[in-house]
Formats: structure tokens, C-alpha cells, sequence
């Protein structure tokens, strides 16, 4: 919708969401089916950031909808929180990398703008970055292991941050769930 309000100012989601559906700032434009802006209460106080699309996502154009979906949503079923309910959830990159490769980091910079305005346009209290693309888009520079960084509160301009493992990790490594259970409880 590019509907403007009395004030003949478009919104600033609508705004946002045509630039990133248009976007061909980096080669992940060329394949993609459907661009995956993200999904959920724009006023959420909680903000999931994952790595980008798979398949799935990108044949629907939503976020986490095949089986690390289903995992994300039991973990957030484990904190008392639901999908689109006071929950925003955000990629890294919008659009799949071929074959669900790890996006490049030069991807992942393409697409940080588009984050940061989801970040300054929803305010969460919390944001919670799924994986190591997802804690690239915020912290660039960061070198160390996921393991090193786990446990901590961050910070991104005033947010506390929480940093877990992805939930497609989580599906190929099982013990590591334990810890992504410590990780929400700690968030929380």
C-alpha cells in the first residue's frame, strides 16, 4: 500500500517495505521469488533477528516458516511468547541465498540499512540475534565464536542484546538446545 495518511506523509513501514522489495543492491536479488521483509507486531518489545529465507520462506514470503520455524516457535512458546504477538522477527538479509548459503558479509551490509530502520521503527526493549550472520548485521566487526559471546548482555544504540544459536543449528545439533534455553531464560 502507498497510502498517505491526512498529512500526505506515506508510512514509514509501507515506505520501507516497497524499498526492500525493490531492492537489487546486492546479486541475492537475481533468484529470489519473494522478498522476506519481516513478520510480526511492529510495537513488539521483543525483536528476533535471523541469517535470511530458505526455501520455504522464500516461496511464501514470510519468515521462519519451515522446520527452524516450528523450532522458534516452541522456543518462544518457552518464554511465553507467541508469533505477531509483542514479537517482531527479522533476517539479516530479505532475500534466500542460493542454496541457503550463509549470506556473504557484503550481502549482509547490503541489507543492514533495511535493519536498522526495522530496529528504529519498532523501539523493541530486547533484541535477540539467531546465529552468527544475524550478529554480523548488528556487530560487523565481531571476530570471536559464538560459544565466546553466548551468556552476555550486548548492546546495540541503548537495546540490550542477547546473542543464541540459530534454530536451523539447533535442528542439526541437538545438545546445543540446552543452551538456547539458557540463553532465552536469560534474555527474559
Amino acid at each position: 500500500g502507498t497510502e498517505s495518511d491526512r498529512s500526505g506523509v506515506a508510512d514509514p513501514w509501507d515506505a520501507l517495505e516497497s524499498e526492500i522489495r525493490t531492492c537489487t543492491a546486492c546479486p541475492l536479488h537475481q533468484h529470489r521469488r519473494h522478498v522476506v521483509p519481516g513478520f510480526g507486531d511492529r510495537n513488539a518489545e521483543w525483536l528476533f533477528i535471523g541469517e535470511g529465507p530458505g526455501a520455504e520462506e522464500d516461496a511464501q514470503g514470510l519468515p521462519f516458516v519451515g522446520q527452524a520455524g516450528k523450532l522458534l516457535d516452541q522456543m518462544l512458546r518457552a518464554i511465553d511468547l507467541v508469533r505477531g504477538e509483542n514479537v517482531y522477527i527479522a533476517n539479516a538479509v530479505k532475500c534466500r541465498p542460493p542454496g541457503n548459503r550463509t549470506p556473504e558479509p557484503g550481502e549482509i551490509a547490503a541489507c543492514r540499512p533495511f535493519l536498522l530502520r526495522q530496529i528504529a521503527l519498532i523501539r523493541p526493549r530486547i533484541i535477540i540475534l539467531l546465529g552468527r550472520s544475524a550478529l554480523h548485521a548488528l556487530f560487523p566487526s565481531f571476530r570471536g565464536s559464538m560459544a565466546s559471546i553466548r551468556g552476555q548482555c550486548l548492546e546495540f544504540q541503548g537495546i540490550p542484546v542477547v546473542v543464541t544459536y540459530h534454530p536451523a543449528y539447533l535442528l542439526r545439533n541437538l545438545p546445543e538446545k540446552a543452551k538456547a534455553w539458557e540463553d532465552l531464560l536469560f534474555a527474559r
